[in-house]
């Protein structure tokens, strides 16, 4: 009798939540949760991220939500998906930063693009980070 070996499957034990009043939508929402959790090293590299019909069930959202936000994690670099094998977390927790960097870079050239000074730009920047 021959056995072949298989790598267990490693699944995500972390609930993700969308605020229905939040100032995001809910794909950006999904996203960010991911992101963060990626570089806080809750999710690593190859754990494999809910099946977008199964996340929007759970999520009470639109399965094209949910796909739109994998789409996005993918084309940033987060995740990786693999067809009918689901889709896998492949970053490395620095990859955020880099991204988050670049955000910022645009974020500045659209402040000077529409005339707002720094100080006011970081202002919007602290008032919605909370702080």
């Amino acid at each position: 009798m021959s056995q072949s070996w298989r790598r267990p499957e490693t699944s995500s034990g972390v609930a993700f939540e969308i605020d229905p009043r939040g100032e995001l939508p809910p794909f950006e929402q999904l996203k960010a949760q991911v992101i963060a959790r990626i570089g806080a090293g809750e999710l690593i590299a190859g754990t494999r991220l809910p099946a977008v019909r199964q996340l929007a069930t759970d999520l009470g959202i639109a399965p094209n939500t949910v796909a739109r936000a994998y789409r996005e994690l993918e084309a940033d670099g987060f995740v990786e998906t693999r067809g009918r094998n689901g889709t896998v977390v492949k970053a490395k927790g620095g990859d955020a930063a880099a991204l988050l960097q670049l955000d910022a870079q645009a974020y500045a050239a659209r402040a000077l693009t529409l005339g707002i000074d720094a100080d006011r730009a970081v202002a919007f920047v602290r008032a919605a980070i909370g702080g």
